[in-house]
């Protein structure tokens, strides 16, 4: 949750109307004003002033300027599609300005290693890092310079936001993810901010049709999976698909394990169950497949993403809780296989059709 609940008495709507008049009258101190009006407001509000407010507060996302406080505003917004605004309303807004943060953090990253000097590495997302010195280093005026050092350290402060629109609608992610996923994850790879959450929740994949082949039996499957946050997850479900459902042999996850993963209705809390490991997931060259990864890490082969199962080399466990609490996952057999096909699949493998079982 963005905000914990104050009781207090909530006047959300006349305060987002007061904020909206403060904006387009481009009025600084009547903005500072009303913007701390509604950030009380929407923390006591009742969830139907909340569900009309969210739209709003997000469209008022572009008006406010580079150097405003847009991250607390977007969480505002956000908090409101938690209790019920509808998120692909808010997206546009929220996804734009995180895409201009990011772009921005990059820009900032390339600035201050091109001017730095050998070994000078990159700051901590800190404001302190603002001073009379920064546009000299960043090579620009002292707003341009303000703008994209606030850029670079606000990113972890877009992600409640972005994630509470992007784990409560697949439309969304279909719309918004993939253009603002490279630039989350080479931020990431700069290893100054912990942007993780942001960057699995870019990476989910939904109705996807995933090919799976099971080698020790030989046989194959086309899987439907969508709204899964880690391969923790989907081991979990292809193995309640395959072995719960007859296609392969083996121990099937537990029923709680099962609706942990895919239950619409998002668990209260961490709780303390566990699921088993059925399989070892293998790329197509025999590599493995981390369940800490993402089911976006499968490779895509002849336009089909595929995944080879195999046979454990030991026994793992972990915690059943989904990565999203709010995202459930779902994994549907498509159907199975038939033995030529299956074979088909399995000589783009790097052990080739050779060592299947006969047909």
């Amino acid at each position: 949750m963005i905000f914990k609940r104050k009781l207090r008495t909530s006047h959300l709507a006349a305060t987002v109307s007061e904020l909206e008049e403060a904006v387009a009258a481009r009025d600084g101190d009547r903005t500072e004003r009303a913007f701390a009006a509604m950030v009380n407001s929407v923390q006591s509000a009742p969830d139907a002033e909340r569900i009309a407010a969210g739209p709003r507060l997000a469209a008022l996302l572009p008006a406010f300027p580079p150097t405003g406080p847009r991250p607390m505003l977007a969480m505002a917004a956000g908090f409101c599609v938690e209790r019920g605004a509808d998120p692909l309303a808010c997206a546009e807004p929220i996804l734009g300005e995180v895409r201009r943060d990011l772009v921005d953090a990059l820009e900032f990253a390339r600035r201050w290693t091109e001017t730095g000097g050998d070994g000078d590495e990159l700051p901590e997302p800190d404001e302190k890092i603002i001073d009379d010195a920064l546009p000299a280093r960043l090579g620009s005026d002292a707003y341009e310079a303000r703008r994209l050092a606030l850029a670079w350290c606000a990113l972890q402060e877009w992600q409640p936001p972005a994630l509470a629109v992007l784990c409560r609608s697949a439309e969304v992610r279909r719309r918004y993810a993939a253009a603002l996923l490279p630039a989350c994850r080479e931020l990431a790879d700069l290893d100054r901010h912990d942007l993780k959450c942001l960057a699995y929740a870019l990476a989910v994949l939904d109705d996807e049709p995933l090919v799976v082949l099971h080698r020790p039996t030989g046989t194959g499957f086309e899987v439907r999976i969508g709204g899964i946050g880690d391969n923790f997850q989907l081991h979990t479900l292809l193995a309640h698909v395959l072995v719960g459902g007859g296609h392969v042999p083996g121990t099937a996850p537990s029923a709680e394990s099962v609706r942990l993963a895919a239950d619409p209705e998002p668990a209260r809390g961490r709780t303390d169950v566990v699921a088993t490991g059925t399989f070892e997931l293998l790329t197509p060259d025999g590599g493995r497949i981390w369940n800490e990864g993402l089911p976006d890490d499968i490779p895509v082969v002849e336009g089909r993403r595929l995944l080879v199962l195999d046979t454990p080399a030991y026994e793992r466990s972990w915690n059943a809780d989904r990565f999203f609490p709010h995202l459930p996952g779902s994994a549907e057999l498509a159907r199975v296989l038939p033995a030529d096909e299956a074979r088909t699949w399995y000589a783009r493998t790097s052990q080739g059709s050779g060592s299947l079982p006969p047909a």
